[in-house]
């Protein structure tokens, strides 16, 4: 089995069971590399999703994953989400960095976003050409980083776009 293969083969089984209570409602729409594709017809979104590279031993109190969404009815395209290890606290930095750039985001107890609709959509211009993407968690007396490789995630985005398109 290639490492390709056993990536989408460990996503596939792993995602169902990170979002397990959520992702009852959503249609699978594929699984390139790292990243998989979904569409919410019940709100309606469509979402491009994947978690970082494995860290053993680093203690996480959740499961991270980053997302880009579209939600055609609320008119946003590819938002981007990030779940981050635990709460960030209200002196904590997020920091999204890939291909040369660094983006702040705003964190939010477990989550982060970027600030507005022109920083998602620069995010997502470098993602498309990137091979990976960390994201920072600073707070005071501690520093967490997750990388995603983002191999695959052309296709799960073009994926995730064209459902919502066809609603």
């Amino acid at each position: 089995m290639t490492r390709a293969v056993a990536a989408a083969l460990a996503l596939a089984l792993a995602l169902p069971l990170a979002l397990a209570p959520a992702a009852r409602a959503r249609d699978a729409l594929g699984v390139w590399n790292d990243w998989a594709a979904f569409r919410d017809p019940g709100v309606p979104r469509c979402y491009a999703i994947a978690m970082p590279r494995p860290a053993p031993g680093r203690k996480r109190d959740f499961q991270p994953y980053l997302t880009v969404a579209t939600w055609p009815t609320r008119d946003v395209r590819g938002q981007v989400h990030v779940r981050l290890p635990r709460v960030a606290p209200a002196a904590a930095q997020v920091t999204l960095s890939l291909g040369g750039q660094s983006f702040a985001l705003l964190a939010g107890g477990n989550s982060a976003w970027a600030p507005d609709r022109r920083s998602d959509a620069a995010i997502v211009a470098a993602m498309r050409s990137a091979a990976e993407l960390t994201v920072t968690l600073r707070e005071p007396g501690r520093v967490t980083r997750e990388v995603w490789r983002l191999a695959g995630l052309p296709s799960a985005l073009d994926a995730a776009a064209l459902a919502c398109a066809r609603r």
